[in-house]
């Protein structure tokens, strides 16, 4: 049975380095796969990503030196069940705000006796190259469950949330923890806002304290280097959307060239417009 790599490299104390993957292509998620990271991170929670095409990516990241991962939608035991049965290595629950959130998460990841996780089908066994059986005797100990703490709400019962057993990792999303804070949208993901550094720094010190790995999300290599340096252990790079938009847009502005403009014409003298 393989191993899961970030779950023992995180219980070491040793940091580790994934993305997210927010297009629904598994053959994008094999290429990222194989460029180094320790993990990526299927969203199914804001992009258009349905259950058959996360399964059929997890199965080409499966076949790399990468981690299949998977953000859920909502803490509902239903997404639980299918992400795993499907080959998800870890899970990542969005808007965790309380200590019943908390619990009610490691319950649906973590089978009996240490939750209430359904035995049943699909491809969970084959993900880890491993059969049914020794899938169950081992999956306990091999998936990762971070917790999103990015409400303000969070921040304030992060104590009762991060000292819930089971909980390996905290993941901070700076953009809704900012925005919880009536600071509008779109703040920098390594802002120096006073307001948010101090809620960010408390998060990470309580994680510490209960023994659960610090994580947040970062802009990029330099956001990742500096919040490694702050002591988190879980840092995500953007996503491959991001670096997509960004190669290309950057190429297009160099360009000695312009799109033209949206082609309209008059339609039998009526006034009327078609825009093609």
């Amino acid at each position: 049975m393989r191993g899961n790599h970030v779950r023992r490299r995180l219980l070491a104390g040793e940091a580790s380095v994934g993305t997210w993957l927010a297009l629904p292509s598994p053959e994008a998620a094999e290429f990222i796969g194989r460029l180094g990271f320790d993990w990526v991170v299927v969203d199914t929670e804001h992009y258009a990503i349905d259950i058959r095409t996360m399964a059929q990516m997890f199965m080409a990241v499966a076949a790399t030196p990468t981690a299949p991962m998977v953000r859920i939608p909502w803490n509902d035991p239903m997404w639980f069940k299918r992400v795993l049965d499907a080959g998800a290595w870890g899970i990542v629950v969005p808007m965790v705000k309380s200590r019943e959130e908390a619990e009610r998460a490691v319950e649906a990841t973590r089978y009996h006796p240490l939750g209430n996780r359904s035995v049943g089908g699909g491809r969970h066994a084959l993900s880890f190259d491993t059969t049914a059986s020794e899938y169950y005797r081992h999956a306990n100990d091999e998936i990762l469950l971070v917790l999103q703490i990015e409400h303000i709400d969070a921040v304030e019962r992060v104590d009762e949330i991060l000292s819930v057993p089971g909980v390996d990792a905290c993941f901070i999303g700076p953009n809704d923890l900012a925005a919880s804070m009536g600071l509008g949208l779109g703040v920098p993901l390594e802002c120096d806002i006073p307001r948010v550094v101090e809620a960010i720094n408390h998060v990470r010190e309580t994680a510490v304290r209960f023994g659960v790995v610090p994580g947040i999300h970062c802009s990029n290599a330099d956001g990742v280097n500096q919040r490694l340096a702050e002591g988190f252990r879980l840092c995500g790079m953007a996503s491959e959307l991001r670096y997509l938009l960004a190669g290309l847009r950057a190429d297009i502005e160099r360009l000695n060239w312009r799109a033209a403009e949206p082609h309209r014409i008059d339609t039998a003298g009526q006034g009327d417009t078609v825009r093609y």
